[in-house]
């Protein structure tokens, strides 16, 4: 595996370090300038084998696939880039040309089924889990649970939105470093909590339930540490957890049943996503399991907060260091210019998606112009490759949201919800928090701008985050 590129080129130590008009050397290039290159060497403790690949792949994923593909473009069947990896489902296909990945997404279940179930959440989640599961029982908990997050359902949610984006902002420091991460998180777990617990006020909590969200909060920080990266390794390919992550789980579990005992016990009943799921019955009439529900319930309470909270950190990570866009972004949400609030958001999820990767199964030959890869191959679809082709989105590197002004999106070109039958079933949800909490700050927040360098990218599990939790300093706050 290398790094480096043999052209003419940018040095630079890491992909996000790479300057504003810098090619990526992927794709057809558009416009001038140099394509960057990689020189930070690749430390490898270990001997060159499998493991050090896999460590290396977890703990520096954007720099090797950066990397690998600017030197195979232009080479034949130079968009597929192949890896084998510990602990992996076999060999490895990369892909982000979105030709390749339309082909992928729209295939037939029964040739590339989602790989989702080999993800490192798998363990967490589990197996009943709508996000591992597949085939039928996908489509019947996804049509279970998709009313709760469209149209009017969402509506309803914004009372919550508007509650828990101004308990956020209240106690925030001036003047002092905040980890955006952090004051986001609370924003978020406390609406996903409302949705899916019917809560009109985070405060209301019962014992149970506060008991639960801080299991939650506390698990989401150990995972930041070196040792989730060995952990993660640990638990590769398992349905079930070993290890730490077991005994870390063992105590959120815990927290889970009890709310659900103290639910049923209560008898109470209503629109959330959790009286949804307590009265639910299987195609043969039976209830629901209680290992059903808490899988259920994990997947909404990690995947529907974390992905939407890191990503107001990094729009604000990139905000603070683009001090133009940002004057841009605070008049706009002053004028309740929604068309721009929506293109800044879309440009902060194209330079920074806080899911980086999806992947399917390939169980039959998959042809791709002119290459044939397979069966029994695992394609990783990078969403931040595709992110950064220099055909689709010149200048790549730079932080433009006027490249969404007045354009019509193509779904395969900018996914960082996924895409076709498992696109991210909360993105509607998602997209109404990422609206208002980052309008709201943007009016009521001045933030200090700066030149300093970019947050390092961290992967934990299947996310990519700010390694600092998108350090903010508000000069002042409007209350």
């Amino acid at each position: 595996m290398t790094t480096t590129i043999t052209s003419a080129r940018t040095d630079v130590a890491h992909w996000y370090l790479a300057p504003p008009g810098a090619r990526s050397g992927i794709g057809t290039p558009d416009g001038d300038g140099a394509p960057i290159a990689l020189v930070a060497p690749v430390k490898r403790w270990l001997p060159l084998g499998e493991f050090a690949t896999s460590l290396e792949f977890v703990t520096r994923q954007g720099d090797v696939l950066f990397g690998d593909a600017a030197r195979a473009a232009g080479t034949p069947g130079g968009d597929l880039l192949h890896y084998r990896l510990r602990g992996g489902p076999g060999p490895v296909v990369v892909v982000h040309d979105p030709t390749y990945i339309k082909a992928i997404m729209t295939a037939d279940e029964s040739i590339a089924p989602s790989a989702t179930h080999q993800s490192p959440l798998a363990p967490i989640v589990g197996s009943e889990s709508v996000l591992t599961s597949l085939g039928e029982r996908h489509r019947q908990q996804r049509a279970l649970l998709l009313p709760r997050f469209h149209g009017k359902a969402v509506a309803n949610y914004q009372a919550a939105i508007d509650r828990a984006t101004e308990r956020g902002l209240t106690g925030w420091p001036v003047g002092k470093p905040v980890p955006l991460a952090d004051v986001a998180q609370q924003i978020t777990l406390d609406i996903i909590m409302s949705a899916v617990f019917g809560l009109p006020d985070p405060r209301d909590v019962s014992p149970a339930e506060d008991g639960m969200r801080t299991a939650i909060l506390r698990m989401l920080r150990l995972s930041t540490t070196p040792l989730a990266t060995v952990t993660q390794l640990a638990n590769a390919r398992r349905e079930d957890p070993v290890g730490l992550l077991k005994l870390g789980l063992s105590y959120v579990d815990k927290t889970v049943y009890r709310v659900l005992d103290e639910r049923r016990s209560s008898g109470a009943t209503g629109d959330d996503i959790l009286s949804l799921l307590l009265t639910a019955t299987d195609t043969d009439g039976n209830p629901l399991s209680d290992t059903e529900i808490r899988d259920e319930l994990m997947t909404l309470l990690l995947a529907g907060h974390e992905t939407t909270a890191n990503t107001i950190a990094w729009t604000f990570e990139r905000l603070t260091r683009t001090p133009g866009v940002y004057r841009l972004a605070r008049r706009a949400a002053m004028r309740d210019d929604e068309e721009y609030l929506e293109a800044l958001l879309n440009e902060s999820m194209r330079v920074r998606p806080v899911v980086p990767n999806v992947a399917r199964h390939l169980l039959a030959p998959f042809d791709f112009g002119g290459t044939t890869v397979g069966p029994d191959v695992t394609a990783l679809m990078s969403i931040l490759l595709l992110h950064h082709r220099d055909d689709l989105y010149p200048q790549p590197f730079a932080f433009e949201p006027e490249r969404f002004l007045g354009v019509r999106i193509n779904p395969y070109e900018l996914m960082p919800f996924g895409g076709g039958i498992r696109r991210c079933l909360g993105a509607p949800l998602a997209m109404a928090e990422l609206r208002t909490v980052v309008g709201t700050i943007l009016r009521r927040v001045e933030l200090r701008t700066h030149d300093g360098p970019p947050e390092t990218p961290r992967n934990r599990n299947v996310t990519m985050i700010p390694a600092r939790g998108g350090i903010v300093v508000a000069d002042s706050i409007s209350r």
